[in-house]
């Protein structure tokens, strides 16, 4: 157990007690919510919870266990996809139910966790739980992903990613009809000021661009195409949600339930469609498609037939 005691500055007044937590002791927004729901925080000898306001002047104390180490478990996801397999890196078209790398909260297979089982060899590049992780997508969003098998790819897919120098393309059905049916969202993301666990339009978010077209359209929902010009977490389900055209079947961002019953989804209709790169050996532009995977074409034949 680990323990701090120490006066809230003048400058974290009025801050949630999460926040300032977070500010204080550099622990995730997440962490800390986590650890006043467990009863660490005290505020002048008195309980505190994640939303409480701190006060400049009072005296907080803060006990909790040490996180885990996170490591990659090595745990066989029969459906993950081999799209391209060289010396440097491997495409991989990821399933839903799949996270990219391990993270708190997160007991389920990874994407660097099944290809350890599967006896593939990767970079070492990165954190330990994050080795050969260049870019990621939702655990509950398919599609594909390229992962870095030499350092030299890491390097290269890294600095790529960063850049803005990788087309990235997802198509998504979300529910209503945009208007214009073809445009681009250009609104901060950040974390959602009541939520642990989304994200939301803030005015202090980091920047994000989404550029989406009207594929097909039906009576209650559209399919689109959309370009990421960045790659913020949750950008396209909280970009869409913003314009009050969640992506069907995300009930996290407001989707309509009875519609996702009855399209037989228990995730977001999201995919990441194509990939495209300068391969760090050859220097040539490289691109890799993906087709949509039974539960999201399942759902899009009920559409088609309405």
């Amino acid at each position: 157990m680990e323990y701090r005691s120490l006066p809230v500055p003048d400058g974290l007044d009025g801050s949630r007690v999460d926040a300032g937590l977070a500010k204080l002791l550099g622990f995730s927004r997440t962490q800390a919510a986590d650890i006043a729901a467990a009863g660490g925080v005290q505020v002048d000898g008195r309980p505190a919870d994640k939303s409480d306001r701190l006060k400049g002047g009072t005296w907080l104390e803060v006990s909790w266990e040490p996180p885990r180490a996170l490591e990659v478990e090595p745990i066989a996801v029969p459906d993950l996809g081999i799209v391209h397999d060289d010396d440097d890196l491997v495409v991989v078209d990821k399933p839903a139910g799949v996270a990219a790398h391990p993270s708190v909260g997160w007991d389920g297979p990874t994407v660097g966790g099944a290809l350890a089982a599967a006896g593939f060899r990767i970079s070492t590049s990165g954190a330990p739980e994050r080795q050969g992780i260049v870019h990621r997508l939702d655990a509950g969003t398919s599609g594909l992903m390229v992962v870095a098998k030499s350092e030299r790819a890491y390097s290269a897919l890294k600095r790529a990613f960063h850049d803005r120098e990788v087309e990235k393309i997802y198509h998504t059905i979300v529910q209503g009809h945009p208007d214009p049916l073809a445009g681009t969202i250009d609104a901060p993301v950040g974390r959602h000021p009541r939520s642990d666990w989304k994200f939301a339009v803030t005015s202090d978010g980091k920047h994000a661009v989404t550029h989406y077209e009207t594929v097909e359209a039906f009576p209650y929902a559209s399919l689109l195409e959309v370009h990421l010009e960045t790659g913020r977490t949750h950008q396209i389900r909280v970009h869409m949600a913003a314009q009050r055209h969640p992506c069907v079947g995300d009930a996290m961002y407001g989707a309509d339930p009875k519609l996702s019953a009855r399209l037989a989804l228990t995730r977001q209709w999201l995919h990441a469609q194509e990939l495209g790169f300068v391969h760090p050996a050859t220097g040539e532009w490289a691109v890799f498609e993906s087709t949509y995977p039974a539960d999201l074409a399942h759902a899009l034949d009920v559409l088609r037939g309405d």
